[in-house]
């Protein structure tokens, strides 16, 4: 961009050549804090916009994931304090139960020395103290971000409020006969040494081994097949289906198990699949949720066959080793005594690995604490179904059902340290106690408290409601509550979503905890692959931050953002945005000194140019878009259409038609200056909450104002002296200088298939009399470097477009023989290409064999060849005559 350099009033707001993001950045954010500009009042009367942020694993630290949802949080946010609201965004973090006991753990083990050798409360207190030292890194990195959350109302889910809500919540379950202990099949992981929910197993393929092994003897025996071959110690009876008439004759007898002293039972059960298999399955009652759900139904003995490491403790040949070592050893057992009919090895196979540390879980029949969830669960899908609540997009409210439709009660107890400790005392006499938080504990010899820590989604499932005081009736709950957008991504429905549902309606009467479920996709690489360490994939935001700025970061994944869809982004793209807000910048700066203002109010539109009033009616249009966007979470769209009105229509267009304006100087000038600063102004202010500090830099100094955070929201420019319903538009000025782009666009292309450099300078004639473009023609020369025709002018080439006509003299400026010859030679290869394609496309013994793929890429040879030799053709015949 060429900048005017006529000598400017010595007024005029400076910026810096370039701009630096690691200079502005930090100081910017941390002014925005001082001045308390994130800071929500409770008690004004602004109407409240509420959003609570997902709270980030004390352990954890910003990734892309992280960064990709706050931008988008932070969007919605700081747009809506520019639109009046009190906008709450409340921070925080999780105590992340099991990730923060393993990290501590960690360091003991460095030390020599176990969780056991402190004892509990030291081992809490090493806890806290690790928490206090290196906890919460992420909040330093959010800061980086420019996250405008409000620091002053930061939680932590063991803070002493959300513990108080934690007790009383578990307290009010308890009295409701919604929480209960039990003995069922959990998760156990033997690495953590704790339950886990379903939710916190993950699935993988194993190569495993299916082994299918003969029980009984003679007629009475029967084959069962099994991947965990090591369970068979710990069966109690072999299920078959009631109509199943192979195995009738053994419904109700007992047969042998090998291996062991014991008989066992066959039973009829309607699970079994006689389809499958040999339709004769083990029933290890004690190691397997649906074998347990059979041992229930027919009275079977439960026999636990190893500890919580998964070493078993049945007596014999197999005590003391581990579950895999015995899964080895009693296959080769039962080889030995030829009970082995067949073995698939390897066998590959789903198993549940634990979400923490990846070990093999194992199915395991324990004493836990358990949430009743029908009730909670019901409530939670009629908030949705009838319209409480909408899940956008609205078609992942499917996966929302299936989960709360067919919820299983929630296992809460973790035999972990860390953590809530659930609020339950146990009497010397079998007595059980529930505490709540105004209440003594029970005292005297004999009475111990429950030893189990709570699920930690059970304290973030309180997260919308106890950081804003609850049970207390704070100004905080009666002002944000309930909040209004739930943005996550839609891979933790099931962790999180449902469970503040369930718990939010329950808490607060019916009242939901946020009306808007606004679910996002997952980043991927550029290549739309997920980011795994394994994968090398993996991408600090910090690196891309420190290189390229927050902004360039930010608007990189606001652009790819739609809703509930994955997210690739690849570094090229972040550069690519730290370009655009280099061109904001230049494009500003330029603006600046030619005399741009918001000062004063828009002249008349009998005033302005063609092309001021097309600024302003695109300006209009993009605001109405940029509304409705944001009002479907719609941020890719948002995002693409801020880029091309910024880049496009601003830079490339608005300016450069201007430039012949500001370099003649005079009224018209002065009118186009105060146009370009109106439609700066807006245009910063669309932009301001996706790419904060570039913004804001900008309009403070091209208005003089505080700062873009507490800026209002534009609305529709109204042009004085013009209809100005619902703001102002100009359909013919958006005709006319349509017109001024087609002749621009098609001229440009004429000289690029000449190879002509785009700032060589060429004789033109224009004939635009008789056509709107006629007050355009010193706008249209300086775009197309078109010089006067001058003495000796000769039309080699004429070009109609848009109802006028533009005659090139080309002489002198390219070597015409040299690029007859290069195009000849391109047109003939064109045509030997397409000769190819149709011989092969014409041959019915090619079609025949080649696959549709091979067929499709021939036809899209020989349409790409007939497109170059048409286009060469062109090229061609407008070169001039020798």
């Amino acid at each position: 961009m060429t900048e005017n350099t006529q000598q400017q009033p010595a007024s005029v707001p400076e910026l810096p050549t370039q701009y630096a993001p690691a200079e502005v950045e930090g100081p910017l954010y941390e002014r925005w804090v001082e001045r308390g500009y994130f800071t929500a009042d409770a008690t004004g009367s602004k109407p409240a916009y509420t959003i609570v942020i997902p709270p980030p694993n004390v352990t954890g630290s910003l990734h892309l994931g992280h960064a990709f949802q706050h931008t988008l949080m932070d969007a919605l946010t700081r747009r809506k304090r520019m639109q009046g609201y009190e906008a709450l965004w409340l921070p925080g973090m999780d105590h992340a139960g099991i990730a923060t006991q393993n990290k501590v753990e960690q360091q003991l083990a460095e030390e020599g020395k176990s969780r056991h050798d402190l004892g509990r409360d030291e081992f809490v207190r090493r806890v806290w103290q690790w928490k206090e030292e290196y906890g919460g890194r992420i909040l330093g990195q959010m800061r980086r971000l420019g996250d405008g959350v409000d620091w002053s109302r930061e939680r932590f889910t063991m803070d002493e409020g959300l513990s108080r809500a934690v007790q009383t919540i578990f307290k009010r379950l308890y009295d409701d006969q919604l929480i209960y202990r039990a003995e069922r099949i959990i998760n156990w992981c033997p690495r953590c040494l704790t339950a886990i929910s379903d939710i916190e197993v993950e699935y993988q393929e194993d190569d495993g081994e299916l082994v299918s092994i003969r029980y009984g003897e003679g007629e009475d025996s029967l084959v069962v097949a099994t991947t965990r071959a090591e369970t068979m110690l710990g069966d109690t009876a072999v299920a078959v289906h009631p109509d199943d008439e192979r195995y009738r004759h053994l419904v109700g007898k007992q047969i042998k198990l090998p291996l062991t002293d014991r008989t066992i039972p066959v039973v009829a059960d309607t699970h079994v699949d006689p389809e499958f298999g040999t339709g004769a399955v083990k029933v290890t009652p004690a190691h397997d949720p649906n074998d347990f759900a059979i041992g229930q139904r027919h009275d079977l003995e439960s026999l636990t066959i190893m500890d919580e490491r998964g070493v078993l403790t049945v007596h014999g040949p197999f005590q003391g080793l581990d579950r895999f070592e015995a899964r080895d050893a009693v296959v080769t057992a039962l080889r030995s005594q030829g009970r082995i009919v067949a073995e698939k090895r390897p066998y590959v196979h789903s198993v549940g690995h634990c979400s923490r540390c990846g070990t093999t879980i194992e199915p395991r029949l324990s004493l836990q604490w358990w949430v009743k969830v029908e009730p909670l669960a019901k409530a939670a899908g009629d908030a949705v179904r009838d319209g409480r609540v909408a899940i956008h997009p609205e078609d992942l409210s499917k996966r929302y059902f299936d989960w709360v439709d067919n919820m299983h009660d929630w296992c809460i107890s973790r035999q972990l340290w860390w953590g809530h400790r659930i609020p339950v005392w146990y009497g010397p006499n079998g007595e059980v106690v529930c505490v709540g938080p105004d209440e003594q504990p029970p005292t005297g010899e004999g009475w111990r408290q429950e030893t189990d820590v709570l699920d930690t989604w059970f304290s973030s499932g309180l997260w919308p409601f106890s950081t804003l005081g609850w049970p207390e009736q704070t100004p905080d709950l009666e002002k944000f509550y309930s909040t209004d957008v739930l943005l996550t991504g839609h891979d933790i429905i099931f962790f999180w979503v449902a469970r503040m549902m369930m718990f939010g309606l329950y808490a607060m009467d019916g009242e939901v905890p946020f009306k808007t479920i606004a679910l996002t996709g997952l980043v991927r690489d550029e290549r739309g692959k997920k980011m795994s360490k394994s994968f090398g994939n993996v991408v600090d935001p910090l690196d891309w931050m420190d290189k390229y700025g927050s902004d360039a970061l930010r608007f990189t994944l606001a652009r790819g953002a739609n809703p509930g869809t994955d997210v690739p982004i690849g570094e090229d793209w972040v550069q690519a945005s730290r370009n655009f807000a280099n061109k904001i910048w230049n494009a500003t700066r330029f603006a600046l000194m030619n005399g741009a203002t918001v000062e004063g109010p828009l002249p008349d539109a009998s005033r302005m140019s063609a092309a001021d009033r097309w600024i302003l009616s695109r300006l209009n249009a993009t605001v109405a878009e940029v509304d409705a966007y944001y009002e479907d979470f719609q941020f890719s769209k948002l995002s693409e259409t801020l880029y091309h009105f910024a880049w496009d229509e601003v830079f490339d267009w608005y300016v450069e038609l201007s430039k012949t304006t500001f370099f003649a100087g005079g009224e018209q000038a002065r009118v186009s200056a105060r146009v370009l600063g109106e439609v700066l102004d807006v245009m910063l202010r669309l932009l301001h909450p996706v790419v904060p500090f570039v913004t804001d830099t900008l309009w403070t100094t091209l208005t003089g104002g505080e700062s873009l955070v507490v800026a209002d929201w534009p609305t529709a420019v109204r042009v004085p002296g013009a209809d100005t319903a619902g703001g102002f538009r100009d359909e013919a000025a958006e005709q006319e200088i349509e017109l001024v782009q087609r002749v621009v666009t098609e001229v440009r292309r004429f000289r690029s298939d000449q190879g002509l450099q785009p700032g060589q300078k060429v004789p033109a004639r224009l004939d635009l009399d008789g056509t709107a473009l006629a007050p355009h023609e010193p706008a249209i020369r300086q775009l197309l470097r078109l010089q006067p025709e001058g003495e000796g002018f000769h039309a080699t080439a004429s070009l109609p477009v848009a109802g006028a006509t533009v005659a090139l003299d080309l002489s002198g400026t390219i070597d015409v023989e040299a690029e007859r010859k290069r195009l000849t030679k391109d047109l003939a290869a064109a045509e030997k290409e397409k000769a190819q394609a149709e011989a092969k496309l014409g041959n019915d013994a090619f079609l025949a064999k080649a696959p549709d793929h091979v067929v499709d890429k021939i036809r899209t040879r020989l349409a790409a060849a007939e497109a170059d030799i048409a286009r060469i053709g062109n090229q061609l015949a407008t070169l001039p005559q020798s």
